[in-house]
């Protein structure tokens, strides 16, 4: 395996839109069938703190969150992907815990995301890392954690 490096907001609109694009058939349900992939890549990198995992110039890993409510102190993640040939080497893991450790610096209280219900390996990440169910959205699961814990 290549070395993993981690960064923060280093990625084009190009390159999460071709790493979105790669990733669409492992979001639950499928990514492209929620959002438009170009557009919604465009508003990552317009509007979202990108934590990004790269092997050589390969982007391999993205979390994206809205850390902009500064008002509630809170921050929302829009998006976790890990390519799939990367997939169970604690990538993933990896950028949450940037992202949350980024949030405490912020002064950020409350970090929120959510996911398929039914996706119980993604759940089991979000668990995994502080976040605890607060309510569902129909098929969707919201799932919330302190920042500064």
């Amino acid at each position: 395996m290549r070395p993993v490096v981690y960064s923060i907001n280093r990625a084009g609109v190009e390159e999460i839109g071709r790493h979105l694009g790669r990733c669409d058939a492992r979001f639950v349900p499928v990514l492209s069938g929620r959002v438009e992939i170009a557009p919604y890549a465009e508003k990552i990198w317009a509007n979202a703190v990108r934590f990004e995992a790269w092997a050589d110039d390969e982007l391999i890993g993205l979390v994206a969150a809205y850390c902009n409510d500064a008002q509630r102190r809170a921050s929302h993640i829009t998006s976790v992907s890990v390519l799939e040939e990367h997939s169970g080497k604690g990538i993933a893991s990896r950028l949450l815990r940037n992202c949350i450790d980024y949030a405490k610096l912020e002064g950020v209280g409350q970090i929120s995301l959510e996911v398929a219900a039914e996706h119980r390996t993604a759940v089991r990440l979000y668990e995994k890392c502080g976040f605890s169910a607060a309510g569902t959205s129909g098929a969707f699961l919201k799932m919330e954690r302190n920042a500064q814990l």
